[in-house]
C-alpha cells in the first residue's frame, strides 16, 4: 500500500514490515526499521457503521473476566473529518486519549464481536504500548508510527499489523479525503472474535453499588477537544457526543455506553514530537489515582489502581469496596489529573 500524508498525526509515521511478527529483541527491531523505505509524513494542522448496541459481554455479576485469547485493538481517528467512524459502536471498550495540539484519538478494543470495517485508522503512540500490556499479546491495527518508535513497538508484547504488514486487511475509502480514509477489515487479521475472556482489563461487572450522585450529563475537556455523555433512561445508557456533536453510526444511530469512566492520570511530554516541534503527550496508565464512574444515571467517586503494566485496572468505591460496571460497552476517558 502506498504511503500518504498523515496531516493530523503530528508525527512522522512509517509502517512496519512483515518482519515485525518475529519478536527477537532490539536487534531485529533495529534491522526492521533500517529496512523501511516508505514513510508517512504528519503535521498538526487539522481538527479534525453497523449495528447499535453491543451484546452482553460480561461474566456472572461480581466476577472479573479471565484471561483467554487475544483481542483486536485499533487506533481510530477522532477529528470531525473522520466522523462518523465505522465499527466504533461494536467495540467492547473505547479508550479516549489526548494527542498533539490538545486533540483526541480513540483506541477501540474488540473481543466479543468483530465489525465488518473499522476506521478511519490512524497512527500509534508510545503510551499505547503501556495501555495494551494488560492484554495477552493483542493485535494492534494502526496506520504507522514515528520511525524512532518502531523499535519499541517491535519489542512490545503485541502483534503489530500496520498496512504494509497486512495489505489485504486495509483499504482506502475513495469518498473521503486522506488521511481520514484508511479502513480496516478485522476479519483479515482475526478469523473469529476471541470472546469476552480476552478482555483482561481488570474491570468488574455487576449490580450498581449503593449511593452515587444523580447525573444527567458529564463533560470531559481537552485543550482542543471534548467528550459529553448524557444519560438516556429509555435505552439505559450514556449517549456520546464529541466536540459538541452527537456521535452516530454510519446509519445514524447514536453511539451509547453502558458505563463511562473518567480516569484521572498523569499526562506528560514524551520524547517524541511532531514536525512543528510539539511534544507528543504520554498518558500514564500504570499507577493509581482518582476516577469517576458513570452508570445507571449516577456518578460514583472512585479510586483506580494498576500496580504493574502486565495487570488490569481495578476501581474501588469510596467505601473501599470493588466498583462494578454495568453490562455493555465501556468508555474510558483519560483526563489529566488536577
Amino acid at each position: 500500500m502506498s504511503a500518504q500524508s498523515d496531516h493530523t498525526d503530528g508525527v512522522a509515521a512509517v509502517g512496519m514490515g512483515h518482519g515485525t511478527r518475529s519478536r527477537r529483541g532490539t536487534c531485529a527491531a533495529a534491522l526492521l526499521a533500517a529496512a523501511l523505505t516508505v514513510s508517512l509524513t504528519a503535521g498538526c494542522t487539522g481538527h479534525g457503521r453497523d449495528g447499535d448496541r453491543a451484546p452482553d459481554r460480561t461474566p456472572a455479576p461480581g466476577h472479573s473476566l479471565a484471561a483467554a485469547g487475544a483481542p483486536l485493538a485499533v487506533k481510530i481517528d477522532n477529528l470531525p473529518a473522520a466522523r462518523p467512524q465505522s465499527g466504533l459502536e461494536e467495540a467492547d471498550v473505547v479508550y479516549a486519549e489526548q494527542v498533539e495540539g490538545g486533540l483526541s484519538r480513540l483506541m477501540a478494543v474488540y473481543a466479543t464481536r468483530l465489525p465488518k470495517t473499522v476506521g478511519p485508522v490512524r497512527s500509534a503512540r508510545e503510551s499505547d504500548l503501556e495501555l495494551l500490556r494488560q492484554f495477552d499479546r493483542p493485535t494492534l491495527a494502526f496506520s504507522g508510527a514515528r520511525h524512532a518508535l518502531l523499535p519499541l513497538i517491535g519489542r512490545a508484547p503485541l502483534r503489530a499489523e500496520p498496512p504494509d504488514a497486512a495489505p489485504d486487511a486495509y483499504y482506502r475509502d475513495t469518498g473521503r479525503a486522506a488521511p481520514h480514509n484508511l479502513y480496516l477489515r478485522p476479519a483479515e487479521l482475526l478469523p473469529t472474535a476471541p470472546g469476552g475472556g480476552a478482555l483482561t482489563t481488570g474491570f468488574r461487572y455487576g449490580p450498581a453499588p449503593a449511593g452515587g450522585t444523580p447525573t444527567a450529563s458529564r463533560t470531559v475537556r481537552y485543550p482542543a477537544a471534548r467528550f459529553t455523555f448524557t444519560w438516556s433512561p429509555g435505552p439505559g445508557s450514556w449517549l456520546v457526543a464529541m466536540d459538541g456533536t452527537p456521535t452516530v453510526t454510519a446509519r445514524g444511530a447514536r453511539v451509547a455506553a453502558a458505563t463511562v469512566v473518567v480516569q484521572y492520570v498523569r499526562v506528560r511530554d514524551s520524547e517524541y514530537h511532531d514536525v512543528l516541534g510539539s511534544r507528543t503527550p504520554y498518558t500514564e496508565t500504570v499507577g493509581s489515582g482518582k476516577a469517576q464512574v458513570l452508570r445507571d444515571g449516577r456518578a460514583f467517586a472512585a479510586t483506580w489502581s494498576r500496580p504493574a503494566a502486565g495487570g488490569g485496572t481495578t476501581f474501588t468505591a469510596a467505601d473501599g469496596s470493588p466498583l462494578s460496571f454495568a453490562t455493555g460497552q465501556v468508555w474510558v476517558v483519560f483526563a489529566p489529573a488536577p
